[in-house]
């Protein structure tokens, strides 16, 4: 797994309808986009949630790299760069992955043990879906590593306090190891809960073409 985000930060007097119409025009291209577990439409909007700015910021989670270089060498991110200058695009190392309402926790499930059956815990998960509608808020919150601190006990720290609240839809743990960065990003029906820390996103739209291919739990 690959998580990958760019942030499009906008003048304050932006008109963010433009964004909408560009996500309700265009989000479905990507719905079954091979390779890719979810792709979530995002942005923060001046003076609300905290937010200081305006801003487009869609999020990753790739299942494939072939899946993730046909995106960023095709035409959908080159028309993206056309409208908007070409974004600086993060990436971060998959650590480990739950889906909501699914029980499994990814600090005890190794990457064998959740791909041998891959499907129970996103099952669950899509069902909630079907049935509560897509998501609506997520959160991202990142953490530079001290030189002191041992990446691995880290990550592992970061996995067993991935949420299990009723509203999360999916919750991943990601590193960037070019600057030993932490990453935490999950998905929630309704308002993120107030004590989840980091920044707040509306989702827009979340294209999940093969999410259910992401195994749940540790990724190693």
């Amino acid at each position: 797994m690959h998580a990958m985000q760019y942030e499009i930060t906008l003048p304050a007097d932006y008109d963010m309808g433009v964004i909408r119409k560009r996500v309700a025009d265009k989000g479905h291209l990507l719905d079954a986009h091979p390779g890719l577990g979810l792709k979530a439409y995002l942005v923060r909007e001046r003076g609300r949630q905290g937010s200081p700015v305006n801003q487009y910021a869609p999020f990753y989670l790739w299942r494939t790299v072939e899946g993730m270089n046909g995106f960023l060498w095709g035409p959908g991110f080159r028309g993206l760069s056309a409208d908007f200058g070409r974004p600086a695009v993060r990436h971060w190392l998959g650590a480990g992955l739950t889906h909501g309402g699914s029980g499994t926790s990814a600090a005890t499930a190794s990457a064998s043990e959740a791909a041998s059956a891959p499907t129970s815990a996103s099952a669950a998960a899509s069902s909630r879906e079907e049935a509560a509608g897509p998501p609506t808020t997520a959160t991202r919150e990142t953490v530079r590593l001290p030189e002191s601190a041992d990446p691995a006990e880290a990550v592992e720290r970061a996995l067993a306090d991935l949420p299990t609240h009723p509203a999360l839809h999916t919750a991943a743990v990601a590193v960037d190891p070019s600057r030993w960065e932490l990453l935490r990003f999950a998905l929630w029906y309704g308002p993120a809960p107030e004590d989840e820390p980091g920044v707040r996103y509306q989702v827009l739209h979340l294209s999940r073409p093969e999410l259910d291919r992401l195994p749940a739990g540790r990724h190693w």
